[in-house]
């Protein structure tokens, strides 16, 4: 009897639910339900789950996804800003050169001097002034001299044609930055325009509306606009800075011109009174 009570009680206690197996089997509900926000926030998971997310949008990335048409764009108009800051340069330096020799001569001119002086103190120059003053005496050595009524007007011919071939001299390059200033935006809007276009050609090709579509396009497009923007304002700033420079130089050479007018003038005056006495 007591044999058969034990046996009843163990096959009993082997129907009752084991609390050890039963919260092994719950335990890892709990450990997925932490894992799973980690998973979904992981990069690769997301990249995976959203494939047209944007691509990368810095500007050297723009450039290299871009349409080879709006490369062009982007290239012509660096090579553009680049030119026009190379200008600048180069003729920052050749004014600044050119105005403190004129200002140099023009001190000389203003003490008084006879031409003869003058000539041999700017022989072998090869500055505005110098070929001002050579070219006055060049007239006086054709003319013998002779200081009639004629002469201080064909003296007055030579230094403007000399003044206009100076001021041309300086002026070169500069054309160029105009150039730049009014064509590059427009270049830059073609490039907007081509990089929309192929923009809404993606959209129609992928037969989506998502924004991470016709993102990058976009972002390439308004890059050509803001290298056009680049390229253009500062030729534009640089063209009328250099167009004042090169105004406030061509004003030292009529000073200088009027030197010589006014040298030219005493020495026709002082050649009349010797042939009177």
């Amino acid at each position: 009897m007591q044999k058969r009570e034990s046996e009843k009680k163990m096959r009993h206690d082997d129907r009752k639910p084991r609390a050890g197996l039963a919260g092994f089997a719950w335990q890892p509900l709990p450990i997925l339900a932490s894992i799973a926000p980690l998973a979904l926030a992981s990069p690769a998971f997301a990249q995976a789950d959203n494939p047209l997310l944007p691509k990368n949008l810095s500007p050297w990335g723009m450039f290299l996804n871009a349409d080879i048409v709006v490369k062009a764009v982007m290239i012509g108009l660096a090579i553009a800003s680049l030119a026009t800051w190379t200008i600048w340069l180069a003729k920052t330096i050749e004014l600044r050169l050119a105005m403190r020799r004129v200002r140099q001569r023009l001190k000389l001119l203003e003490s008084g001097p006879l031409l003869a002086e003058a000539v041999r103190a700017c022989n072998g120059g090869r500055d505005a002034v110098a070929q001002l003053v050579l070219s006055t005496a060049r007239e006086a050595e054709l003319s013998d001299s002779i200081a009639d009524d004629g002469f201080k007007e064909r003296v007055a011919l030579r230094l403007e044609r000399v003044e206009a071939a100076m001021t041309r001299q300086v002026s070169r390059g500069t054309g160029i930055l105009a150039t730049i200033g009014a064509t590059a935006p427009f270049v830059g809007l073609f490039g907007t325009v081509w990089g929309i276009m192929n923009a809404f050609i993606g959209i129609s090709e992928s037969h989506t509306t998502n924004l991470a579509v016709v993102a990058p396009g976009i972002a390439e497009a308004l890059l050509t606009t803001a290298i056009g923007l680049v390229a253009a304002i500062p030729a534009v700033v640089i063209y009328n800075h250099l167009a004042r420079v090169i105004g406030g130089y061509k004003a030292l050479l009529g000073d200088a011109s009027a030197q010589l007018l006014l040298m030219v003038s005493r020495g026709a005056r002082a050649a009349r009174l010797r042939a009177a006495e």
